[in-house]
């Protein structure tokens, strides 16, 4: 089996069909305005914690793709902050998504490398009145923090004298204090409103080798201190962030104040838009993590997981997740997307490159009592009937095939309009065939089912044009081969997974969210079946053949997503 699959091209939104969204509009504002000098200069800033999920595609979308379209730049920054957590192989997955999805990145920077210059700031905010070293512990700087309509509690060491703050802060880098022992906080306002304002912590004590620095540091500065200052650095001129930091606005641009000279015209700029949020989906890096670490996942790439990689080994496209985030847009209002849209953008790319073929995956034997024995015909199957260059390929057909058990009922309903004694269908690309019966075992399993072909209604032949209201798929017996078919389901049985409370993780999941047939059966046309190259299985769905193939030296297949498309129920839930 081939490993390398041949990359998918990535088509770019028709402008024209799409009209610009809020941060567009902002950006053509300042433009026109000439604001920063006429430069547009974004970053995508992710904690390398963790693989990036979908939520993080529709930040990558709007990072790199305003830059793209205006003719400006986009950072990768990983906020390396908490070492505790991060890891390089996070690092280079990130790196790896990011490139999938069809996105390229110039020069490649972590908060750490500001490590210097945030400490240097720090320092000069502790000389300027504007920070102190607090002794007490979280517990009690939460307790004191008040509530958004009561006033938080001055530390008692928030006027303690500005160079013994300054040596404590020294200390504290040098490692002469436990974890939790003391904290740098920001020196603002105790009764604002903004609860982020009430002296936030921007530094606190790490002993933990960092992936980059070793072990050079023992101060680390918090999320809110070091990414509007890494912003600055680096000359962003739009941040651009979920709405969760509409809040935490205020205080980027108070430290941005800070930091730039006061004759300075550049100033980089938060803008927030709405965060992803799918039904029967978890977005939360954390509980993504649990479900790896508890081993109710295979890993981070398992296909029912939300992650980019997962998405990818399940045979999501980057063209089909590109879509679907430009269909769902950005606004300043959060809101539930049925994750049926996803599918929906998803079945509409795969039906444009993917190959046609047969696959069956609950096989019994279909026998043509009046085919003769030995005997062999080719039929053309076309590849892609949306892709006139595809071309097509050749199915044997002979006396003994395989059907999908659930093609033959015994005794059928009025409208079932598959094989049944008396009945007829047409096998695809073939013949009409009248059903004759079926043999059963002792306990009355059926083993065979047996018809009678009309030679006159091959396919392209006059008598081809007699009609049946029924048509099933088949295989050649001695003309197919095995394959292991993994049919995947949304691992969350709530809608909503994010808000159940009072359930373990555990408890949450879908017991049917994954069935392995193991003795499906698929035209050899798939022997040299790339990993990664997209199928669709005439009435069945679409499948890729996933990445064990190669490690398992046979033929894996999951299925990315069924063939019927609910798009037309599909409504954004506000």
């Amino acid at each position: 089996m081939n490993e390398n699959a041949p990359a998918l091209p990535i088509e770019e939104p028709k402008e024209e069909k799409r009209s610009l969204n809020f941060v567009e509009q902002i950006v053509e504002q300042n433009l026109a305005e000439e604001l920063n000098e006429g430069r547009v200069q974004t970053r995508f800033p992710p904690e390398p914690n963790g693989y990036l999920h979908i939520g993080h595609a529709k930040a990558i979308c709007i990072d790199f793709g305003i830059a793209q379209r205006y003719g400006g730049v986009c950072n990768l920054r990983f906020d390396d902050t908490n070492p505790i957590k991060e890891d390089v192989e996070y690092v280079d997955s990130i790196k790896e998504d990011i490139h999938w999805l069809g996105f390229e990145y110039g020069n490649i920077y972590y908060a750490s490398d500001y490590f210097e210059q945030l400490y240097a700031f720090a320092e000069r905010l502790i000389m300027e009145g504007h920070a102190y070293v607090d002794e007490q512990s979280a517990e009690e700087i939460a307790k004191q923090k008040g509530t958004p309509t009561e006033p938080g509690v001055a530390s008692p060491y928030r006027d303690r004298p500005r160079e013994e703050s300054l040596d404590l802060f020294h200390r504290m880098n040098a490692g002469e204090f436990p974890e939790g022992a003391m904290t740098l906080r920001a020196k603002i306002d105790m009764a604002s409103s903004n609860m982020h304002f009430r002296d936030p912590i921007i530094y606190r004590i790490i002993k933990h080798p960092h992936h980059r620095t070793g072990n050079t540091w023992n101060v680390y500065p918090m999320y809110d201190f070091a990414h509007g200052q890494s912003d600055y650095f680096e000359g962003v001129t739009h941040s651009i962030c979920t709405l969760e930091f509409v809040p935490h606005r205020p205080l980027y641009d108070y430290f941005i104040d800070l930091l730039k000279p006061q004759d300075s015209d550049y100033r980089p700029r938060q803008y927030e838009f709405n965060r992803l949020n799918l039904t029967h989906t978890m977005m939360s890096k954390r509980k993504l993590l649990a479900l790896v670490k508890e081993g109710l996942v295979a890993g981070w790439d398992d296909p029912r997981m939300p992650t980019i990689c997962g998405y990818r080994r399940r045979g999501y496209t980057p063209q089909a997740i590109r879509n679907f985030v430009d269909s769902i847009g950005y606004t300043k209002y959060d809101g539930m997307i049925d994750v049926a849209l996803l599918e929906h953008a998803v079945r509409e790319d795969l039906n444009r490159i993917s190959t046609r073929v047969s696959g069956v995956l609950d096989p019994i034997k279909l026998v043509i009592t009046n085919y003769p024995e030995g005997q062999t015909e080719d039929f053309e199957a076309i590849n892609n009937p949306e892709d006139p260059t595809a071309g097509s390929h050749v199915i044997t057909f002979s006396r003994e095939l395989w059907i999908e058990r659930d093609d033959f009922m015994e005794e059928a309903p009025k409208k079932y309009f598959r094989l049944t004694p008396g009945g007829e269908v047409r096998l695809k690309n073939a013949y009409i065939v009248r059903c004759t019966g079926c043999k059963k075992d002792a306990d009355g399993n059926i083993l065979e089912v047996y018809a009678e072909y009309d030679p006159e209604t091959r396919s392209g032949l006059p008598g081809s044009n007699r009609k049946v209201k029924g048509t099933i798929h088949w295989l050649s017996i001695a003309h197919s081969m095995d394959a292991e078919v993994r049919l995947y389901d949304h691992l969350f049985l709530d809608e909503d997974p994010s808000s159940v409370e009072g359930k373990e993780l555990a408890e949450l999941l879908n017991p049917e969210s994954l069935k392995v047939l193991s003795h499906a059966k698929v035209e050899t046309f798939l022997h040299d079946a790339a990993v990664g190259a997209h199928y669709q299985f005439q009435r069945i769905g679409y499948f890729v053949v996933d990445k064990d193939t190669a490690k398992e030296g046979r033929l894996i297949l999951n299925r990315t997503t069924s063939l019927k498309d609910t798009w037309g129920k599909i409504a954004t839930k506000k």
